[in-house]
């Protein structure tokens, strides 16, 4: 069964996530790579980066192609899902999300597996590849054989970004292995790594620049909700504190601090709201995505022909665009 190409959205890869059973975790675009829009979203378990990739271009930067301990690199072996692939490469490199028992065995299960098994092994995972065929678009007609890229076509590729160890590592399932991007302080809660990819990215950026603008940066966060909610009840219980705090002689300073905290509750409020109503949009953009249209307009067009106004739509149509 072959894999489709899905788009490179976060509530795309949010949804894709839950549906393989991941917890806590959620993805967010950046739309810059100053480091207070990265520090915004702390912690940051990796960046995944989308660019358009050019057939024949040389990488001289070295590969580690000895087996890395605790690292997870799997060899691309499938078309059209380097989007998951980069997905996994960051999840599969955190043990402090909640993978799940799908990609728990597949982890445990290809431990001591070369890259490329690794890369075989997602490709034969019946959880993965139907999480990520979810967001198959309906096609009319559905051909057996997949169609391949050829010069005149835009290929676009994934690649990730995450600290492992104390070294930061670019994963690129088209690479033999692994890049070493150097050593870094902290994990995904620092900014240490942050500070220390910027520069990186902004630099391939810089390397397209002249004759290519799209691209795309993600970021795969702890979910925002779950951060604010916990947030919440802290300060709630602050709140109660301090109300069997309040005596005649602390009244005035006790009842700053209470101003204060709620100001810090209205706050936090709003933004799991903000959060519910991102996960409300996503969704609904979600089922537009996989919905079938196709019946829909089929059986319009058949009820305008019927009432024989489909033709003069038609010629209205190619007079405006003959103008």
């Amino acid at each position: 069964m072959s894999w489709c190409t899905i788009e490179s959205d976060p509530g795309v890869f949010t949804e894709l996530i839950q549906q393989m059973q991941v917890k806590g975790v959620q993805v967010e675009e950046l739309y810059s790579l100053d480091l207070d829009s990265l520090n915004d979203l702390r912690p940051v378990y990796g960046l995944i980066f989308l660019f358009k990739w050019r057939p024949g271009e040389k990488d001289e930067r070295t590969v580690i192609k000895e087996p890395v301990p605790n690292l997870f690199f799997a060899s691309q072996v499938i078309n059209n899902a380097c989007a998951t692939q980069a997905i996994l490469s960051i999840l599969l490199n955190s043990p402090s999300i909640d993978v799940g028992p799908e990609l728990t065995m597949l982890k445990d299960f290809t431990r001591n597996f070369p890259p490329e098994l690794k890369g075989l092994a997602i490709n034969n995972s019946e959880a993965i590849r139907t999480a990520h065929n979810s967001f198959a678009r309906p096609e009319p007609f559905v051909s057996d054989e997949q169609h391949k890229a050829d010069k005149d076509d835009d290929v676009y590729h994934f690649i990730s970004y995450i600290p492992v160890d104390g070294v930061l590592y670019e994963l690129d399932g088209l690479k033999e292995g692994p890049v070493n991007l150097g050593p870094c302080t902290g994990g995904p809660g620092d900014i240490d790594w942050l500070r220390q990819v910027q520069p990186v990215i902004q630099a391939r950026i810089d390397q397209y620049s002249q004759t290519e603008i799209r691209f795309n940066l993600l970021a795969v966060i702890k979910n925002r909700r779950e951060i604010y909610t916990q947030t919440l009840k802290d300060l709630q219980k602050k709140r109660e504190t301090l109300l069997q705090q309040v005596t005649s002689q602390n009244g005035e300073i006790i009842n700053k601090q209470l101003a204060e905290v709620s100001n810090e509750i209205e706050m936090v409020t709003e933004r799991i709201i903000m959060e519910e109503e991102k996960f409300k949009k996503w969704k609904v953009e979600n089922v537009r995505r996989k919905h079938n249209y196709i019946p829909f307009l089929f059986n319009f067009l058949k009820v305008l022909a019927e009432k024989k106004q489909l033709k003069p739509l038609i010629e209205k149509a190619k007079q405006k665009s003959n103008r």
